[in-house]
């Protein structure tokens, strides 16, 4: 029996691949014909053999939310995901600018503290956030660059129209998943893929060797990916870019500080390591600067990158503007360095810290998603409409307890993509996180990784919360 879509049900939300009167969006055409020329035991098929290859491939991740560390495959629903060439320009040309302003913003904060001086970001909000690291006050990074690799997270709500749901421009992960569902759908679809015209991806290791490679002031530089090791959850990303760019993975084992300089212990000595692509959070790169406990920093490192002599990327200090309470302010930032409007609008944001939201968030927090300052992967969070009245309270405690570590925002309705769920089609929500890299120029990744929400009804795109991915297709 073949597979169809004839049944599929788009209900009150935004669907990507149909219209509410069940036409198919520009894009989706060839797959729709591809998937309905096969049989509903062949597509199950190439689920499971999808399945198959992740495993084999290793590419996993861990959850500590269950007691203990639990290894599992990010699942992957084999109907992609299509973006239009329009649309793409225009997420790009967005991405572009919030980058810029942010990176700006960054140096600033760090430097003159012109906006603070200006009133325009508060001046409180930026000395409280955990993320705002004082050792880093006065720092010139190489080429003036901050934030190197961003993953910006991206919704459509209603009118399926993109906005900004937060910026990732720590350690942001995930690439990993885009690169290698785009192989999947080489192998499932290759026919589709060639048809349809879609931009590849395949070329991101590259890409990304060459901005690292620009930081260095040296011909042939050194470059390294710091992992904080085998148990940490993206592990398999940091060992998977490192062999696609060809460069080491090292631990704090595998580095020194020696003669004013980073150095890599290999079997012919100690060698000088020019650029280190870090997956390390901030305070956990060096305990003499940040924190004391860190037993997977690389004491001195942080003396040897203010002096120039390394570059790290993402800069420390970029975390500051990760804080959920200052991505309120980016529309007021980017107007404030680049004289404009924000090209993608963020999702209304309340500030519990200002007490008018405040009262609001209290009175309408069962309507309402609410959101810790600093944390990530969906943990911190709570969804009001989702939530009991025993949670509510206790995060209204929170809230009274410490307003400037909590945000909130209205509950969307994310827009939907088909997924495969027992042999048909259901709609289950999805994100975007795209990714951005900043060397001698700004590129956006014409893709990234779309996160599923697999549990029907969640929101929660999060693979530590159940999520999984679908390959992105943008079009020429």
């Amino acid at each position: 029996m073949n597979f169809s879509f004839s049944d599929y049900q788009c209900e009150e939300f935004f669907d990507e691949m149909f219209t509410p009167d069940g036409q198919i969006r520009p894009g989706y055409e060839h797959l729709k014909n591809k998937f309905e020329n096969l049989t509903n035991e062949d597509l199950t098929n190439r689920q499971l053999a999808t399945e198959r290859a992740l495993l084999s491939m290793g590419i996993t991740f861990n959850v500590y939310s269950e007691g203990e560390g639990t290894e599992r495959i990010m699942p992957i629903d084999i109907i992609p995901r299509v973006l239009p060439n329009a649309e793409w320009e225009w997420l790009e040309k967005g991405l572009k600018q919030r980058i810029k302003a942010l990176n700006m913003f960054i140096h600033d904060v760090y430097n003159e503290q012109n906006i603070l001086n200006d009133g325009v970001v508060p001046r409180d909000l930026i000395e409280s956030s955990k993320c705002f690291l004082k050792p880093c006050i006065g720092l010139n990074p190489p080429k003036g660059i901050w934030c190197h690799i961003t993953g910006t997270d991206l919704i459509k709500g209603d009118d399926g129209t993109f906005m900004v749901l937060e910026d990732n421009l720590r350690c942001p992960s995930g690439v990993s998943y885009m690169i290698e569902n785009r192989e999947l759908s080489k192998q499932i679809f290759p026919d589709v893929l060639a048809r349809t015209g879609v931009r590849p991806v395949s070329d991101y290791p590259t890409r990304l060797l060459q901005m690292l490679q620009h930081l260095a002031d040296r011909p042939n530089p050194t470059v390294a990916v710091l992992t904080p090791g085998i148990y940490n959850s993206a592990y398999f990303e940091h060992s998977y870019l490192a062999q696609q760019m060809g460069v080491e993975l090292v631990d704090a084992r595998d580095l020194v500080v020696s003669d004013g300089y980073v150095k890599m212990r290999t079997t012919s000595g100690l060698q000088i390591v020019d650029v280190i692509y870090r997956r390390i959070d901030d305070t956990f790169l060096d305990p003499e600067a940040f924190n004391l406990d860190s037993l997977i920093g690389i004491p001195g490192i942080f003396e040897v990158y203010k002096k120039g002599r390394v570059a790290l990327a993402n800069a420390p200090g970029t975390g500051v503007a990760d804080d959920k309470v200052v991505y309120a302010y980016v529309p007021r930032i980017i107007e404030y360095y680049l004289k404009e409007e924000a090209i993608i609008p963020n999702v209304k944001t309340y500030i519990c810290r200002e007490p008018e939201d405040f009262e609001y968030v209290l009175e309408n927090i069962h309507e309402l998603v609410v959101k810790e300052a600093n944390e990530a992967g969906g943990y911190g969070m709570m969804i009001g409409p989702k939530a009991t009245e025993e949670e509510h309270e206790i995060f209204r405690q929170k809230i009274r307890d410490n307003p400037r570590n909590y945000v909130a925002q209205p509950t969307i309705s994310l827009s939907r993509v088909p997924c495969m769920v027992d042999g048909h089609a259901e709609g289950r929500h999805v994100d975007l996180r795209p990714y951005i890299l900043y060397g001698d120029d700004i590129s956006v990744i014409p893709g990234g990784l779309t996160r599923v929400a697999l549990r029907k009804g969640s929101l929660v795109v999060n693979s530590s919360q159940g999520g999984g991915g679908k390959d992105t297709w943008v079009l020429y």
